[in-house]
Order: C-alpha cells, then structure tokens, then sequence
C-alpha cells in the first residue's frame, strides 16, 4: 500500500455509497479514484450490489459478495447463482448464469488461494455439502462479479485480495468512483477528508441546513449593518431573494445609492440561500421553523431571525 494514502469517503455515480475508505490521491483511473474498504464496508457494499441487481436486473449488475469463514475451516465450496442462463453456443444451449467459488480456509494464510469456476451439477452438490465451520480466526472471501461479461465470454468473477493493511480494493481501477463532498454553511462544497472550509467552519461542527443557512447570511449581512436583527426572504420566483433587512424594528435602506448594502454581500446571502434550498428535500422542509408572511404579491415569503450577536 502506498505510503500516502487519505482517509476519505466515495460514491458512485450517486448509486453506491457513500463509504469510508483510503485511497491515494494521485493514483487515478481515467479521472476516477481506486479506493481501500475495511470488511465492514464491503459487507454493506455487497449488500447494496445484491439489491441494485435484484431491482434493475444481474445481467446489468456487477455484484460482491463476501463469503465468511474460519482458519480452520474444512475447504468448502459455494454456488452464487443469479437464477438466470445465457446462450453458449450457436445451437441455442445454454448454462447458468452463475458461478462456484472453492475456498481452502486452512491455506489461505500459507498463500492459497480462492479459486472460481462454472457451475456445474458435482459443483451444486458439493456447495451443499460444504460447512464452513471451526473455530480459529475468522477469515473472509470476497468475490466480484462482473455477469455482464459471461454471455461474451462465460467468464468474468475474481477474488478481490487485500492488501497488506487487510483493505479491500473493489473496483479500483474498474468504476467510476468519486469523493464525496460535504457541503459547508456557507454554501461551499468540500472534499470529504477537507475537514475544514475555507470560511473557518469545520466538516462535524456544521448546525441543520436551515439554522446554518441563517447563521450564514447574518454572517454576511452583519458585516456591513453590525445591528442586522433578521431579514425577509422570497422564494416566490424559485430563487431564494433578500427582500429586506431589518435591525431591531427599524428596516434598513435596502436602494442602490442611498442604502449600506453592496449588489455583492447580497448576492452572497441569496447564493447561500439558493444552495440551501438545493440541498433540502423540498422548500416546506427548508423552511418549516420560519415565520411566513402574508403577502400579496408572493405566496413564498418568510421571515429568518438572526441569532444574537456573539452566539
């Protein structure tokens, strides 16, 4: 393993994940990242593989699995079978869609190796037979299934090895795998293992959407009116919009000319509002906590109420 490894998150393609992981930065695949998994995290891979197939179909699916076992363990064998066939020559016959894995527990730490292979009927009845028990240290295998390969070539299904940190590196250098981001009060996304943005605000201290988008804007506003107490926002055009500031119960000159307030802060607090609204499920969950306020131009305008100074 490479000695610059990052711990960090990825997903993939916003189908799988987000998981922990590490990887190496600088070590990519046409762009994407080849990242390391604990066993934990390729147990719950495994399963969200299985259920992607499950719902969308095997022969577009590659899955993993994870067969548990013991050091001491008796060799074993095991069927993973998708329940389907596919053609395997001309004349229309055809085999499983499936494959055996025979696994020598007790060689596995002297450099055996896990070895894959077609079904067959002996196959089936020896999988049956086999009782993976003992009760030395637990060992696991882990199989990477590739079915759309197999009516091309009746083959495609390795052993994924560890490497030497006992990591798993599926699908390094294979899919298309990206770091996730997290998404800072401010408005700014971050790479995952960026634990800190570049506004000072820290990755595992950020608040709710909705009370750190408040926290934000006042931010922003207060910097040019110190005493700004709350504000008015409309979402009624589907962009969130500073309408009014308020300090106390005085509203603050909002024109170009005359008033305290840049076209720059204020497009800074809608932007922050606008990726708030993004994020949130629905507007009604962004805006639940918030006054709404009547009014006959917009249906969608809402009162925040900043914090106090110093909190």
């Amino acid at each position: 393993m490479r000695d610059e490894m990052t711990e960090t998150r990825v997903s993939l393609d916003g189908i799988l994940g987000p998981y922990d992981c590490k990887l190496d930065l600088h070590h990519r695949w046409n762009g994407w990242m080849s990242p390391h998994f604990t066993l934990d995290t390729v147990r719950e891979l495994s399963a969200e593989t299985i259920a992607t197939a499950n719902d969308y179909g095997w022969r577009e699916t590659d899955t993993i699995h994870v067969i548990e076992g013991r050091a001491d363990s008796p060799d074993t064998v095991h069927v993973i079978d998708t329940g389907l066939t596919y053609e395997i020559n001309e004349d229309g016959d055809t085999a499983p869609l499936a494959i055996t894995v025979r696994i020598p527990w007790r060689k596995l730490d002297r450099g055996g190796k896990a070895t894959i292979g077609k079904l067959t009927p002996d196959a089936r009845k020896a999988a049956r037979r086999s009782k993976p028990g003992g009760r030395g240290a637990a060992r696991a295998v882990v199989v990477h299934a590739r079915w759309m390969y197999f009516e091309e070539t009746g083959q495609g299904a390795d052993i994924v090895e560890p490497d030497t940190e006992g990591l798993f590196p599926v699908g390094g250098f294979e899919w298309c795998w990206s770091i996730h981001h997290w998404w800072c009060v401010c408005g700014a996304d971050r790479r995952w293992h960026e634990t800190e943005c570049l506004c000072g605000q820290t990755r595992d201290n950020q608040p709710p959407l909705a009370e750190g988008a408040v926290q934000e804007v006042a931010r922003l506003l207060r910097t040019l009116v110190p005493k700004a107490t709350s504000a008015l926002v409309d979402f009624g055009s589907g962009l969130a919009r500073v309408t009014d500031v308020f300090a106390g119960d005085t509203e603050v000159d909002m024109a170009d000319d005359t008033g305290p307030f840049d076209t720059e802060t204020l497009g800074e607090a809608d932007e922050v509002l606008r990726k708030a609204v993004d994020r949130a499920d629905c507007l009604n969950d962004l805006v639940a906590d918030w006054e709404r306020i009547p009014h006959k131009r917009t249906p969608h305008l809402y009162r925040i109420a900043f914090p106090a100074v110093g909190q």
